[in-house]
Formats: structure tokens, C-alpha cells, sequence
């Protein structure tokens, strides 16, 4: 049976680590706890969050990639943002997860069957959750999918951007936004959210990020539309893109030093 490491963070969130790389958040209030995003599906996700908090589970993904939601079966309430249902539907196959599954070198009741997405409930910006003394706040953030959105731990002052904005942001691939439309929704995501967090949490690597990410990330869409970014060759289980600013192949950490570089489609600018 799988075990999950965890990290607390601070009294209220605990940091969970997937076995593909992936981080997930458990956030407990008074009355509820909020579980932000469910991994690959791969072991038992609730019996670690059942040794972690007996409040009642809400559930919310920040988007529908197969890295993030297919945890979901085990727990009744779920929220992510329904424009996601077209990534999620493909990612969800047991034909697209099997190859994942079998590299772990898992035993069968490891794996989760995905979820009826039929059910979730859907989450936008501008909605709120109270657990009760605790708030999460849910801002868009499209383009890595057209259905990502960012979470605000209010009272914690700490914001969650997942895979919408980050220090390598995916945004290569046919079921991302264009960079015109990515760059306009970190725009609005930075006027929603300046001056109401102190730390960025991240959905890999460590899970902690600058807080100047979003605006690092807005200069390298700027660098794109200008044709002025290094376009370094980039691959990716078979799909092609180009890494916006040159990177140290050992650390994947950028040349010049700043966090957050986009790998783009040249195509869909």
C-alpha cells in the first residue's frame, strides 16, 4: 500500500507529495477541510487524508490534467471548473493512465479508477469556500488548460497557482490557450490578487515559489509576442514545443537566473 509523504506547513496546510511528481493540499478549517487537487489516482489518497483531519472533505481541482484529478473517486464532493471536462475526459482513460501506473510498478488495488466527472460541481473565479475560519478564494487563471483556476488561502496569505503559472509553464500543447489569451487572463489574475498574498504555492518541484512568479511569467509571454525569447527545442511524450528562455539542462533552472519560462507552440501565439 502506497504512503504518502507529507509536509506541514503551517497549523492549517499540509503539503502532500503524488508519486508523479505532483503536490497536493490539504487546508483544515473549523468546520471543513479542503483537499486542493488529487494527484494520479495512484494509492490511497483518503487514508492519508483520514490520518490528517476528521472534518468533513471538499474537494477542488485546480484543473483536470491527469496529474491533478484522478484521485477523486474516492471522496463524495468535488469541484473543478467544468471547461475542463475536454482534458479531462482523455486524461481520465485508462489507456492514457495504464503507462504511468505500470512504470511505479504498482500492485493492482494501487490504482483508482477514475471518476464519473458528470458529478464535480463547478468552481469559477470569483466563488469562495468557507471551512470555517479559514477561506479559499478561486481566481481563473486560463491557459494551461482553458478551465485552470488559482486558489487563495486567504487568512494563510499564501496562493496556490498549480500548473497555471509556474517556474516551466506548459503551454505547448493543443488543449493550452494562446499566449495573447494566457497573457491577458496572468494580467487579470495579478490585479485580482496583488497585495493579498505573501507566499506562492506551487503543484511540483517543491511546491515553493517566488512570489514575483506571475509577473515573471507575464514578461516572458511579452518576450514571446516580441520574438525576442531563445526558443530552445523542447519534447514532450511525443509533442513538440520551444523552451521561451534558455535553461541549465541540469537544474532546469533558467540561464539569467529568473523564475518562470513558458514552453510555447509557435503555432498558437
Amino acid at each position: 500500500m502506497v504512503e504518502f509523504k507529507t509536509e506541514k506547513i503551517t497549523n492549517r496546510i499540509t503539503r502532500i507529495f503524488g508519486l508523479c511528481t505532483e503536490l497536493m493540499y490539504l487546508i483544515e478549517g473549523d468546520r471543513y477541510a479542503a483537499l486542493l487537487d488529487t494527484g494520479s489516482g495512484f494509492g490511497s489518497l483518503k487514508a492519508c487524508v483520514d490520518k490528517l483531519t476528521d472534518k468533513p472533505i471538499l474537494v477542488l481541482l485546480t484543473h483536470g490534467h491527469v496529474d491533478h484529478a484522478m484521485g477523486t473517486k474516492e471522496f463524495d464532493t468535488i469541484y473543478m471548473n467544468r471547461k475542463d471536462d475536454y482534458i479531462f475526459v482523455p486524461h481520465g482513460a485508462d489507456s492514457f493512465r495504464q503507462a504511468d501506473f505500470n512504470e511505479l510498478s504498482l500492485p493492482p488495488e494501487d490504482y483508482i479508477p477514475t471518476d464519473d466527472y458528470t458529478r464535480f460541481q463547478d468552481v469559477k473565479g470569483g466563488d469562495s469556500f468557507d471551512l470555517g475560519g479559514i477561506h479559499i478564494d478561486i481566481y481563473d487563471c486560463v491557459g494551461h488548460t482553458y478551465g485552470s483556476v488559482a486558489m487563495l488561502i486567504r487568512e494563510e496569505r499564501m496562493l496556490l497557482t498549480g500548473d497555471g503559472c509556474n517556474p516551466f509553464s506548459f503551454m505547448f500543447e493543443d488543449y493550452s490557450t494562446p499566449i495573447t489569451a494566457y497573457r491577458d487572463s496572468l494580467m487579470k489574475l495579478k490585479a485580482e490578487t496583488d497585495g493579498k498574498y505573501d507566499a506562492i504555492l506551487l503543484s511540483h518541484g517543491d511546491g515553493n515559489g517566488p512570489t514575483s512568479i506571475i509577473p515573471s511569467v507575464i514578461a516572458v509571454c511579452d518576450d514571446i509576442l516580441a520574438g525576442t525569447t531563445d526558443d530552445v527545442p523542447f519534447s514532450f511524450k511525443g509533442h513538440n514545443g520551444f523552451i521561451a528562455k534558455a535553461m541549465n539542462p541540469e537544474t532546469m533552472s533558467r540561464m539569467d537566473g529568473v523564475v518562470g519560462n513558458i514552453v510555447y507552440n509557435k503555432n498558437n501565439i
